[in-house]
């Protein structure tokens, strides 16, 4: 394992450590039930600063791509990621959530023409079953829908990581570029649907405010810039493992300002996580993505 590889992978690891934020500041900040409302303002306000930031337009079939591709990470993924965390606790969301490595290394192999890794297989199922220990304090009613868009938000990120490896980004846009007209893409995409279905709250409180203003900045501009180098520079199972920090972090910010209680079990299911990280990771330095060398033109 290399001290580059290592510093990406670390680095990258701050934004699963961010969105496990997600869940404590939907449930404290937010308006109450207007999840499609919050994955809009998430989205769309910091996807057109970065736009405008760039100053880096799509070219020819990058149009229909950056649209599937905001579709996938932000705009359908947003929304399933909401309702979840406001449908279902914090860490059983996440739970729900949590099969992208597996999905990732199935989807991997499907369009990237990777070999499948049971060592990776078996981390996954080991992180899975650590997120089990991490929820299993509470005595939850688990909301039908709520499962299920926690199930299709899984498919559309491990999706979006597997074509954002694919496809590279467009030659000569920078990551910032790239990241906003996803954000901007996504957020479009959202946006009237969330004023049909939900409209706007009557009004915002300070704290309204506070909380948006994290989402969009550190939930969105520093994090998806931070995720989309990381899928760049890293392969997409190893970026997809580091997704199990997410409810990792959701649960030690519950306990921190929530008085959650952190048993000796969830300590356990932390440890598990943990070592499903390392465990996939075990052989060192992977190689990359074969088809990353050939379609991925960064500047």
């Amino acid at each position: 394992m290399t001290r580059t590889w290592l510093a990406n992978l670390l680095f990258t690891a701050l934004t699963p450590i961010i969105w496990g934020s997600t869940y404590i500041v939907t449930t404290e900040l937010l308006p109450e039930n207007m999840p499609l409302l919050a994955s809009a303002i998430r989205a769309l306000p910091s996807g057109l600063l970065l736009v405008i930031f760039a100053r880096s337009l799509p070219k020819g079939d990058w149009w229909g791509k950056l649209f599937l591709l905001g579709a996938l990470n932000i705009g359908l993924f947003f929304y399933c990621l909401f309702y979840a965390a406001y449908h279902l606790p914090g860490g059983m969301a996440a739970l729900v959530m949590s099969g992208t490595p597996l999905v990732v290394i199935a989807i991997s192999a499907i369009v990237l023409k990777t070999s499948l890794d049971k060592n990776q297989v078996f981390a996954a199922l080991i992180g899975i079953g650590g997120m089990a220990l991490l929820v299993l304090n509470s005595a939850v009613t688990l909301h039908p829908l709520g499962v299920a868009l926690g199930l299709l938000g899984t498919i559309c990120m491990a999706l979006g990581v597997v074509l954002t490896k694919k496809w590279g980004r467009p030659e000569g846009m920078s990551l910032l570029g790239f990241t906003g007209w996803q954000l901007t893409f996504g957020g479009v995409l959202i946006f009237p649907v969330a004023l049909w279905q939900e409209g706007l709250p009557a009004q915002l409180t300070s704290l309204n405010i506070a909380g948006y203003s994290y989402l969009c900045l550190m939930g969105s501009v520093i994090a998806y810039a931070i995720w989309f180098r990381g899928i760049e520079k890293l392969p997409t199972v190893t970026v997809s493992f580091l997704g199990f920090l997410s409810p990792l972090s959701a649960v030690i910010l519950g306990y921190l300002f929530l008085d959650e209680a952190l048993t000796p079990i969830q300590c356990g299911g932390a440890l598990a996580i943990l070592s499903a990280i390392s465990l996939a990771n075990s052989k060192g330095q992977k190689k990359p993505d074969t088809v990353q060398l050939k379609t991925m033109k960064v500047k």
